[in-house]
């Protein structure tokens, strides 16, 4: 099954995610060679959302992602959902 993991960033995003971008990446980069992530990314002009696609058979893994993602646990997303 599918599922969208819908990042809300925050006014400031840009100026912020260096300083947690290692620690993004890792976690983004351990999902995807469990083959749960299939594609992630940024959305540009504005940078204000982030979709990332997993392929899992809850939602909770999406979910459980984004609980321990420094850019959510660091404010830079101000609200997170997952979308079948």
């Amino acid at each position: 099954m599918h599922y969208l993991l819908i990042y809300e960033l925050c006014s400031d995003y840009l100026d912020l995610c260096a300083q947690f971008r290692d620690a993004h990446l890792a976690l983004a980069w351990d999902a995807a060679e469990r083959g749960e992530i299939v594609i992630a990314g940024a959305l540009d002009s504005p940078a204000d959302r982030a979709v990332l696609l997993f392929d899992a058979d809850s939602p909770d893994v999406p979910a459980e992602f984004a609980r321990k993602d420094p850019y959510v646990t660091n404010g830079l997303v101000d609200k997170w959902e997952v979308r079948k």
